[in-house]
């Protein structure tokens, strides 16, 4: 196997299942309802529903970085976006859109060439491998606090 096809393992793992730390993004979101991905639990925290939208920006921007475009890293409200309609047909679009940019960026990942990893992106100071190995942890640091938001509300 080579590293392209393990990075990209470990982000279908983080992002999909099968994930040796516990569950996955798509496994954490199994039951969570448009009203639970909506409401705020903590005063300061963001809701299930704003970090599905983070997870699928950063997504976006690895792809876009991945495929040559000189795009900065998400800020403000691209970083971070308020939910506006919380109705559950727009969260079932949510979904669908954030299993799309992850399915795309598994793509582009997929057709990188092994000596790309080692080269640095263009306006940083760290490597692709690097950049790619940061999605999966962001995947993964996301679906924690999606973990831990779902039990608060449950209570």
């Amino acid at each position: 196997m080579s590293e392209i096809e393990r990075i990209t393992d470990q982000l279908r793992r983080a992002f999909e299942g099968d994930a040796w730390h516990g569950p996955s993004v798509r496994e954490v979101l199994e039951g969570v309802t448009p009203e639970m991905a909506a409401r705020k639990v903590l005063p300061d925290a963001h809701t299930i529903w704003e970090i599905i939208l983070h997870i699928m920006a950063w997504e976006n921007f690895v792809g876009k970085r991945l495929a040559g475009e000189m795009v900065k890293g998400p800020t403000g409200t691209d970083d971070w976006s308020e939910v506006h309609d919380p109705s559950p047909a727009a969260w079932r679009r949510t979904i669908d859109a954030l299993v799309e940019e992850h399915h795309q960026l598994i793509q582009v990942i997929s057709k990188m060439s092994k000596g790309k990893l080692n080269e640095t992106v263009p306006e940083t100071d760290f490597s692709y491998y690097v950049l790619l190995h940061g999605v999966v942890q962001h995947d993964l640091y996301h679906a924690g606090k999606i973990a831990l938001l779902k039990k608060a509300k449950a209570q």
